[in-house]
Parts: structure tokens; C-alpha cells; sequence
């Protein structure tokens, strides 16, 4: 009698799918008809698991690591349907052939194969036809859970300052927490000092932890406190990234009450937008600033910033860490104050500006990697054509297309990047901002504010002793 193995795998608790005992029960009638003996100690049995993916089923790892002993304890491996042994066919064929090689078969009791080049051949087409049902059924879950959202029905955990009541958010203790925290920020608080104030105060998120900034931010941003349902359309990557602007999110009227009016929410997006302007992807604001020109100043020779280096003195960071930079960019920070002041009243009484658009390094749409995409497809039509794949009527139509396509890239480009400027205007703005610069009752906080409300950056450029202002509207 040989000796198998039984794998035996649920997904999920819908009552069209056998039970593990209902399978085992089959798994081993089977085995009894068929010449097999299956110990309990090798039934493997992973429950509420998708077999989208191998990595994730510790039991199925576990069978096959046994099954890659120098002498396998067991012949075959038992299961009721090959969708339980994965649904994903690139996987499948792997660890099949994987197996077949310690000369170890995978047999499926309710779907019998004839031992010929034929019989593979089906087998081929059933592992096709279970990975397609598992496509299939993504895309169904996602059509219904869009259409859910497009409804406005809670789609997820509630977020702080509701429960989840039924299908509806109904607003609880926390929402008063929340509300604060809108009137914080826009009464001049720093995300961190809202954080640890209302986490002295017991505010803690769903998984029990105090409040911190980035929670903090979170808040901001999510219209649900406007009475709104957010929900992504597309992938995963928003819940990583956070791109509040992203146009695949979908933002429709929810059902539940609102915590926030619209002029507050409005007057924080508005702070926020500004904010992030102001700052680069890597700089925090909530940081403490001990120099005016804090997170502006640029090395001319590697691009990097120039951070306090001494007491009163700045450096290139690349080269202050012995990295990329070799030109020293050493500087007092008086000294650097006194010129940039000066400066910024020469752009004044001359009315020069070097005015760039600001784009932050998260929002910039990169046109030229755009256009290549669309060359690459013209590319590939023309070889379509030359390999006789396409007729010239096709490739004249595909090449029309991507034609049309590249100069919409190129006029959006265009477009974005031709910004007129009232230099009088701007000029006033720059004024305004060199008496928050020059008061003696501003922090240095509030001078670099303002400083950064117009200048992208300033390179200094240490062997001419030279410097540029990059301003931005």
C-alpha cells in the first residue's frame, strides 16, 4: 500500500465549498479505493486561505517541504479538486514538477486524468479554467464593492470619531477629538503638536496606539469628515503612498453625518495645499527650525542641501558626510542672511524674478516617459506590420493613433509649463515677505514660512561666491 499525503484548503466559509471534514472524509474513501494509506500526521490543512499565491500557505509550504526530504514519507498527495492545490497555473506547474521529480504525483479524487501526454493536456486545461475563475471572481468582488461605494455605503473600518453601526458610520465620543483637530491646525498648531496634545487627552486609533502626526494628517485629508465616502478604483499602492490627489480615487456623498463644515474643511485643504508646496518630499515642517534659511539653500556643485554643519555655520551635506560633493560650501549663517536680504531687495527694486513652476518630485507627471511609452507602441506597431501581422491599413491606423496621442502629451505639457506672471504683483508678494524676513518680532519659523512661500530654492555656488533665487508663484 502506498503512503500519501492529504492537502486540504479552504478559502473562505461560503457554503459552495465542501468543508475540510467533507473532504478529508472523500480524501480518504479515495484512498482506500485506490490503494493508499493517509496518516493523520500527513494531512495538511490550511483554512480561510487564497491559493492566488503559495507564499501565504503555511501548511502547503510545510507538505512540500517534506515532500523535498531526501526520502519522501509519502508517493502522492491527495486533494479534492486541483483548485486546492493552487489557482495560480505558473505556481502549479512548479511545484509539480517539483514534486515529480522526488517522483511524488498530485492526484485529484473528483477530477480523474488518463496517464497520457493527453491527460496532461486536460490537466493543463483545468488549472487554466481555475486560474481564470479566480480572475473572474477578483473582478466581480471589485465591480460589486465599486458599486457599493459609488452608492455611498461605509466600505471599511470606520475611521476615528465613528462606529460602524449596521452599514452606516454614526459619530461617537472621539468626534469631539476631531473636531479640535481641525481648529488646531488651522489655529497655527503643528501636526506633532496636535498629536501629542490630543494624545495626552486618550485619543488613540483603532489598533489601541496614541495618535501621532502622520494619524494626524490622515484626519485632514479624509473627506469622510465631510459627510463623504472615499474609495480607491484602482490598486493598493494608495493605501502606501497616500496620494490624496490620485485620479483614481473615488470620492462620492456617503450617508452618514458629517463632523466638519465645509468652510473649515476648505480652509485646511487649502493650509495643506500651501504646506506641501512649501515643503519637498523628504522635509518635515514639523521639525524645529534654528536658521532662517532652513531646508531653501542648495549646493551649486551636487544638488544637496546645505544643513547646519556648526553652530553658526552651514555645509553641503554630501560633502560634509564624505560623500558626493568634493567643493566645501562652508558658509556663516549670518553672513548668508545679510546676502539673501540684500538680494531679495535687489529682485525688488529691479523687478527681475527667476520664476520657475514648482513642482514637487510626488506630483511631477513625467511627459518624456509618457511620450517614450507612446513611441514604444509605435515602435511595436511597425514591427506588427513588418512580420506581417498587420495589414498598412492597421499600422496607418495605429500610427494616426499614437500621433494624436503624443501631441495631446505634448500640448498638456505645454500647457503646465506656460505660466504667466504678473511681475508688479508677485513683486508686492516678495515685499510683504522681506518684512516677515526683517521684523524683529517674527521667529525664525515664521521667516522661513514665509521665505519658502516663494522661493523654491537658492544655489549657492561656492567658487564664483555666487548665488541663485529660484522664486515660484
Amino acid at each position: 500500500m502506498k503512503t500519501a499525503a492529504a492537502y486540504i484548503r479552504v478559502s473562505d466559509e461560503r457554503q459552495d465549498e465542501y468543508s475540510p471534514d467533507s473532504q478529508l472524509k472523500l480524501i480518504n474513501e479515495y484512498a482506500k479505493k485506490n490503494g493508499y494509506y493517509v496518516p493523520q500526521e500527513l494531512v495538511f490543512y490550511d483554512d480561510g486561505i487564497s491559493a492566488k499565491t503559495a507564499k501565504k500557505r503555511p501548511e502547503f509550504n510545510r507538505m512540500i517541504a517534506f515532500a523535498k526530504e531526501k526520502s519522501s514519507p509519502f508517493e502522492a498527495i491527495l486533494v479534492w479538486k486541483f483548485s486546492r492545490f493552487a489557482r495560480n497555473q505558473e505556481e502549479s506547474i512548479v511545484y509539480k514538477n517539483i514534486l515529480r521529480k522526488k517522483g511524488v504525483q498530485v492526484i485529484s479524487i473528483s477530477e480523474p486524468i488518463i496517464d497520457s501526454p493527453f491527460g496532461e493536456l486536460i490537466e493543463r486545461i483545468i488549472e487554466w479554467m481555475d486560474e481564470y475563475y479566480l480572475i473572474n471572481l477578483s473582478a466581480e468582488v471589485k465591480r460589486g464593492m465599486l458599486e457599493k461605494a459609488s452608492r455611498g455605503e461605509a466600505m471599511c473600518a470606520p475611521a476615528i470619531g465613528y462606529d460602524l453601526v449596521g452599514k452606516k458610520y454614526i459619530p461617537n465620543e472621539q468626534a469631539v477629538h476631531v473636531r479640535q483637530i481641525f481648529n488646531d491646525y488651522l489655529n497655527g498648531m503643528t501636526l506633532r503638536q496636535i498629536a501629542q496634545k490630543h494624545a495626552a487627552a486618550g485619543l488613540k486609533t483603532r489598533r489601541g496606539n496614541p495618535i501621532e502626526s502622520r494619524g494626524v494628517q490622515y484626519i485632514l485629508y479624509n473627506p469622510v469628515y465631510i459627510g463623504k465616502i472615499r474609495w480607491s478604483t484602482g490598486d493598493k499602492t494608495f493605501a502606501k503612498s497616500r496620494n490624496f490627489d490620485d485620479p483614481s480615487i473615488l470620492t462620492v456623498d456617503g450617508e452618514h453625518e458629517p463632523l466638519i463644515d465645509m468652510d473649515t474643511w476648505n480652509a485646511v485643504q487649502e493650509k495643506l495645499q500651501k504646506k506641501k508646496q512649501m515643503y519637498g518630499k523628504y522635509q518635515r515642517p514639523d521639525q524645529p527650525c534654528e536658521w532662517m534659511l532652513k531646508g531653501i539653500m542648495k549646493c551649486g556643485t551636487c544638488g544637496a542641501s546645505l544643513v547646519r554643519s556648526q553652530e553658526n555655520y552651514i555645509q553641503c551635506h554630501q560633502y560634509s558626510k564624505g560623500r558626493d560633493c568634493t567643493v566645501s560650501h562652508c558658509i556663516s549663517i549670518k553672513k548668508l542672511d545679510e546676502i539673501i536680504i540684500e538680494a531679495l531687495q535687489d529682485c525688488i527694486r529691479t523687478c527681475n524674478f527667476n520664476i520657475e513652476q514648482r513642482e514637487e518630485p510626488h506630483d511631477v507627471i513625467d511627459y518624456t516617459a509618457l511620450i517614450k511609452r507612446e513611441q514604444a507602441k509605435l515602435e511595436r506597431a511597425k514591427e506588427a506590420y513588418l512580420a506581417g501581422i498587420d495589414t498598412v491599413e492597421e499600422y496607418k491606423a495605429n500610427k494616426n493613433a499614437v500621433t494624436k496621442a503624443i501631441a495631446a502629451i505634448e500640448k498638456q505639457r505645454t500647457e503646465n509649463t506656460a505660466k504667466k506672471v504678473d511681475l508688479k504683483e508677485f513683486s508686492k508678494k516678495v515685499e510683504e515677505v522681506l518684512q516677515t524676513v526683517t521684523s524683529s518680532t517674527a521667529t525664525t519659523q515664521a521667516k522661513n514660512e514665509a521665505l519658502r512661500s516663494i522661493l523654491s530654492r537658492i544655489t549657492f555656488h561656492k567658487p564664483q561666491n555666487s548665488f541663485t533665487l529660484f522664486f515660484y508663484t
